[in-house]
C-alpha cells in the first residue's frame, strides 16, 4: 500500500456513492471521515422530488375543503 493510504473494510466502501467527499479528522486515537453535505441546485431538487412520487397520504381538495371550513 503507497504511503498516506489506508485501506478500509469492503463495508464501509458499499456506503461510499460515487462522488461523495469527505472531510478527515484526528480525534484522539480515532479517523473519522465526516461527508461533506453539498447543496442541492434547482435541477437536482426537483429531480429528488419527482424520483420520491406522489405522496400517498396526500389530502384530496374534498379533504382540504373540509379541513378549511372545519377552522
Amino acid at each position: 500500500m503507497p504511503k498516506g493510504e489506508i485501506e478500509l473494510p469492503d463495508e464501509i466502501k458499499a456506503q461510499f456513492g460515487p462522488g461523495d467527499e469527505y472531510q478527515v479528522f484526528l480525534i484522539e486515537n480515532s479517523i473519522v471521515l465526516k461527508k461533506i453535505q453539498k447543496e442541492l441546485d434547482i435541477k437536482e431538487w426537483f429531480r429528488r422530488i419527482e424520483e420520491l412520487g406522489p405522496d400517498p397520504n396526500q389530502p384530496t381538495l374534498e379533504e382540504i375543503s373540509k379541513i378549511v371550513k372545519e377552522v
